[in-house]
């Protein structure tokens, strides 16, 4: 599939992180992904990405469209032609933007379906909800600016956490009609990260128990980024087995 280069900026970013037991990530994995670790655990979460500017690169920003986006990741890693390399693989992504819906898996890589955010948003605090059409996706997330990581979080400090995330740049969905993978790599002009307090957070798909069993999912911290411009890429995806 082309895909052409797109340019933009990440207007909000949160990361909702969960440290999950490796064996119960393992069977959400299609072959050759496995889990990425740290301390042991296996590092989950839901991304609620605001995009604006998003263009083809070489138009000029006025023309960009703005849309509000979820996807639920978990960080993989693996071997391809001797080497290893890590990612996130995304089984769910949701958009507000019926272009994105629309495009996703045929134009764009990855499927998404669409969704209603409700966005509640100030300098220190911020507020986001997600359901989606088809009733799999509810998504609670509020949360104020903070200056450290909770004291549970198997990252020592923010930075490691920040580089956790950025190398983490490549990410793989399932593909139109299923079967294939499809790649996106992120590229930030000015990553930057600060950690969030949680007051609330809600997941259909974390706190589902038949996915996750109690005790094998908690979680671990939340981090905002705002204001990166960035580039996507399409990433090539040699070897990869079917979903």
């Amino acid at each position: 599939m082309f895909f052409a280069p797109m340019r933009g900026v990440i207007d909000r970013r949160i990361l909702v992180n969960y440290q999950v037991d490796p064996a119960v990530l393992s069977a959400l994995l299609p072959a050759p992904f496995r889990p990425k670790l740290v301390q042991g655990k296996g590092i989950a979460g839901i991304c609620l990405i605001r995009l604006a500017h998003l263009r083809p690169r070489g138009l000029p920003a006025f023309v960009g469209l703005r849309s509000e986006n979820a996807a639920h990741r978990i960080a993989v890693e693996w071997e391809e032609q001797g080497q290893l390399r890590e990612g996130v693989y995304i089984p769910r992504r949701d958009s507000a933007s019926r272009l994105n819906v629309l495009l996703g898996g045929r134009l764009v890589p990855g499927l998404q379906q669409h969704a209603r955010f409700q966005v509640i948003e100030k300098k220190q605090h911020l507020y986001v909800a997600v359901d989606s059409d088809d009733q799999q996706t509810h998504v609670v997330v509020e949360g104020d600016v903070a200056e450290s990581l909770p004291a549970n979080s198997v990252f020592q400090n923010v930075a490691e956490a920040s580089a956790f995330f950025e190398h983490g740049s490549i990410g793989y969905s399932p593909a139109q009609g299923g079967g294939l993978i499809q790649g996106i790599r992120l590229h930030a002009f000015n990553w930057q990260v600060v950690p969030l307090t949680i007051q609330q957070v809600q997941s259909s798909f974390f706190d589902n128990r038949q996915q996750f069993p109690a005790g094998s999912c908690t979680f671990d911290c939340a981090l905002l980024m705002r204001g990166v411009e960035h580039a996507w890429y399409a990433a090539q995806t040699p070897q990869l087995a079917a979903v």
